[in-house]
């Protein structure tokens, strides 16, 4: 507000929805979901353009903020191909398993890799599987406490937990793996948000099981399966069968990587990106 006394032009770049984040966090609204509102609406009314990651975000700009179309771009937060390098598979991460899974991201309270321990509990137990090896990349606020909660479930021998890897671990990882997962439960902010992972995931041809949600399908599209309730022991059997079926894997992988490259990535995004500053320039 104060530099806009001097007519500064303020470019608000809305990449995460801070009152569905609170709710998804801590399952309540109340009094600090308020002001989360509040300072949304003012950082909008202030905002001369708002750049949005996705049309869910877009919509929020023009309802909750009042903006006009015109004054939102979407751009999206894609991959760049140029910065993903070219990685074989190394089969020794399968580490004597059949089959290996994938997640790569932050784990947060409300990231779901306490759903994918269970949804790989009940593939040990009651499907009476051992032959496949779940892969965590990443760390975060609740990293130290589903480690635990994998041991103490007893599945420390179906899990590998990374943590922080460099980008050449990560894409090495990834190449590797035969499927890759989002375990997030469907909820009002998971529905509205484009998650970076997906994207990363399509980028390197990999097939998707997640939970559905509105702004899931649109981006991954064909490229990812959807599990439309939020329950692990449908997620397993969903992620069961996708690995079992070879030629759905091979042409959800080529569909994901298609839709980075003529869509999403960012050699296609920037010029978006260019808009919302024109835009700015123009008011």
């Amino acid at each position: 507000m104060f530099y806009k006394l001097f007519g500064v032009k303020f470019i608000f770049d809305h990449h995460d929805i801070a009152p569905e984040t609170y709710v998804a966090k801590f399952g309540k609204k109340g009094g600090f979901h308020e002001i989360l509102l509040l300072m949304e609406r003012l950082t909008f009314r202030f905002a001369d353009v708002v750049i949005s990651t996705n049309a869910s975000y877009k919509q929020i700009a023009i309802e909750r903020g009042s903006k006009a179309s015109s004054d939102v771009v979407v751009v999206r937060n894609g991959p760049a191909l140029s910065q993903i390098p070219k990685v074989q598979p190394n089969p020794k991460l399968r580490d004597g398993f059949r089959y290996l899974v994938g997640y790569v991201g932050v784990i947060g309270q409300q990231e779901g890799i306490d759903n994918l321990i269970r949804i790989a509990d009940y593939i040990v137990r009651a499907k009476k599987r051992s032959d496949i090896k779940f892969i965590v990349v990443g760390t975060g606020t609740n990293w130290k406490e589903v480690v635990r909660l994998c041991s103490a479930m007893g599945l420390d021998r179906y899990f590998w937990f990374t943590g922080y890897v460099p980008d050449s671990d990560l894409y090495e990882i990834l190449t590797s793996v035969d499927v890759c997962v989002n375990p997030e439960f469907g909820n009002e902010f998971t529905d509205k948000s484009t998650m970076i992972k997906i994207m990363e995931y399509m980028a390197v041809e990999k097939p998707i099981v997640q939970f559905y949600t509105s702004e899931g399908e649109v981006t991954a599209g064909e490229a990812a399966s959807y599990v439309r309730e939020n329950s692990p022991s449908l997620f397993a059997e969903e992620l069961l069968a996708l690995l079992e079926d070879e030629g759905r894997r091979k042409a959800m992988g080529v569909f994901g990587r298609k839709r980075i490259e003529n869509e999403l990535c960012w050699e296609r995004q920037k010029g978006e990106l260019k808009k919302a500053y024109d835009r700015a320039d123009k008011l």
